[in-house]
């Protein structure tokens, strides 16, 4: 658990405790900083613990996927931060103790599958990568992490609005894509899904390409181009329409195994909505069955 994401609190947490003590062996750890979650779930997965519940935000569900990744431990999600993209797009509640109830019913149910991820530079991710302006954006959310359980979305938004104004230079490509062999020059800003939506404004799904799925392989979306209409087109569309669309300027692949990004100058990346940091080259490959999860089942 991460007591410092923004839906996580001392009492909810007891509840969950005492919930899966029912009929479990449970024992509660906490993360502090940074890379915490993964070893965890690493040590987790060494001493043959069969499930690991992940209970915060996308972050930590990132660092507890890559540390039960290719290992026979599977993971639950319970959501506790401020937009929980991946449990959400498995259809579970955004309330935790809801969401705790339906976890309960899939372990019952013995509803535990396997799901693909991506993986980006050895690290893997569960719904996303994204390359450019909006690892741009997390960057800058990140510098005010202490804001972010407070505020929440609206600082995302802010910090959007920050980036596209001033901050990010939208003249001048930012990498090279090459897509199982494909080349594109000029990206811009690029989004690799192992899922569909993108993220969440409020309770409205912001949906890139609605064909992003666990079941099938990689969608990469690039805009080689970055103007205000063409983002305020691209956005109406992924609320309204359930994807951008491939366009002139927006390029849209699908079923893809291999993406390989790169540029002179080093160029911002993050993971499920975490802030990686700035390389020159990322290699991005889809990985079947890599996690054994446990699939929410609506109880009620």
């Amino acid at each position: 658990m991460n007591s410092f994401a923004s839906a996580v609190n001392p009492r909810n947490t007891v509840q969950v405790h005492q919930y899966l003590s029912r009929r479990h062996g449970v024992q509660v750890v906490e993360t502090n900083e940074r890379g915490h979650a993964t070893r965890f779930a690493r040590d987790a997965a060494a001493r043959g613990v069969d499930l690991v519940v992940a209970f915060g935000g996308d972050g930590t569900l990132n660092e507890v996927a890559t540390g039960l990744a290719d290992t026979g431990t599977a993971l639950a999600i319970l959501p506790g931060g401020s937009t929980n993209v991946f449990a959400r797009s498995l259809g579970m509640s955004n309330d935790p103790l809801v969401a705790l109830q339906q976890v309960g019913a899939g372990l019952d149910e013995g509803a535990i599958h396997p799901v693909s991820l991506g993986r980006a530079n050895g690290r893997y991710f569960c719904f996303h990568a994204g390359f450019g302006f909006d690892a741009a954006v997390v960057e800058t959310v990140e510098r005010r992490a202490s804001l972010k359980r407070v505020v929440g979305q609206p600082l995302f938004i802010a910090a959007a609005l920050q980036n596209w104004w001033r901050g990010y230079d939208r003249r001048f490509p930012h990498f090279a894509v090459e897509i199982d062999g494909r080349r594109i020059p000029n990206g811009f800003f690029t989004v690799v899904l192992n899922t569909s939506p993108y993220t969440y404004i409020g309770r409205h799904a912001v949906q890139l390409d609605a064909a992003a799925s666990l079941e099938k392989r990689l969608v990469v979306v690039t805009f080689r181009r970055l103007t205000t209409p063409l983002l305020v087109t691209a956005t109406v569309r992924a609320l309204r329409a359930g994807g951008v669309g491939a366009s002139r300027w927006i390029d849209v692949s699908r079923e893809v195994e291999r993406v390989r990004i790169t540029h002179a100058e080093p160029f911002p990346h993050q993971l499920d909505g975490d802030y990686v940091g700035a390389e020159r080259e990322v290699v991005v490959e889809h990985r079947a069955d890599a996690l054994r999860l446990v699939h929410p089942v609506v109880v009620g």
